[in-house]
């Protein structure tokens, strides 16, 4: 399409809906934990004389990506605006699958992003009182489930978009040795800290739960085990699945039903 089109294009999106007024930030936190500063993408809504303090979703990338990833491929002003949530993009490392790695202690990323992120967004956008939910994709989809169920103080809700939620599918990929050490090894590790296994955890933490994977995903399967083992413990969860692949197409797709899954959960009424 010529430069111009999309310039037209463009000018009557915004003469019809409005242009974004959220902002979008990138701000840079320190781990003590870590012994360094990490960056991450923060957007805030506008705001207005009736809401000043906002909900906030935390929404973690992949395994290799980082935190530019989502404000790179989905258009999280419009989103924030949207739903009325600060949105925060944390940066959890090339292949960290958001633990605290026994093996490695320079991967204490659960830690940084309950300990010291959160704090931070807390203070710094005063939303001490206000809801927090966490999801991502695939390994921020482990991720985000992981965290909710082992520091349900911290969330009201967690999603996962083609989460790999069992850390036992691939023994030899994604850099999961590295953390966990060897399955052959330390095999406890690797099904204690995958989401699958962490079923009387979830039912205990009492979250509004949603988990979403393609069904050319190849990450399907264990996502429906996860499903059927929730239903047969009778926990309470939105699944959904979709025609879609592991791709970057079906996650900024997915982003809508998750935010709007948030928004009913922390106000019914809407």
């Amino acid at each position: 399409m010529p430069a111009y089109k999309k310039t037209i294009h463009l000018f009557i999106f915004f003469l019809i809906h409005g242009a974004p007024a959220a902002e979008l930030d990138t701000i840079k936190v320190f781990s003590t934990a870590m012994d360094r500063n990490f960056k991450a993408v923060v957007v805030t809504p506008e705001q207005t004389a009736s809401q000043k303090a906002f909900p906030v979703v935390y929404l973690l990338h992949g395994y290799s990506g980082s935190y530019k990833d989502w404000a790179g491929k989905a258009d999280l002003r419009q989103a924030a605006d949207r739903y009325g949530f600060i949105i925060v993009c944390p940066d959890g490392g090339y292949s960290s699958w958001y633990l605290d790695s026994p093996v490695d202690t320079t991967f204490r990323y659960e830690t940084y992003i309950i300990k010291e992120l959160i704090p931070f967004i807390k203070k710094q956008y005063d939303t001490a009182d206000m809801k927090h939910a966490v999801c991502g994709l695939s390994m921020g989809g482990h991720g985000a489930l992981y965290l909710a169920a082992r520091n349900p103080d911290c969330f009201a809700a967690a999603g996962s978009m083609s989460g790999g939620v069992d850390l036992t599918y691939s023994l030899n990929r994604w850099d999961i040795s590295k953390r966990l050490g060897s399955y052959e090894e330390f095999p406890e590790r690797w099904h204690s800290n995958s989401v699958i296994n962490m079923i009387g955890q979830l039912k205990k933490a009492e979250l509004s739960l949603i988990i979403d994977c393609g069904v050319d995903d190849f990450f399907i399967d264990i996502n429906r085990r996860l499903h059927q083992k929730l239903m047969k413990n009778n926990i309470d969860h939105h699944y959904i699945e979709r025609p879609g692949k592991h791709s970057w197409e079906y996650w900024t797709n997915a982003l809508d039903y998750h935010l709007l899954f948030f928004e009913k959960s922390f106000d019914p009424e809407k």
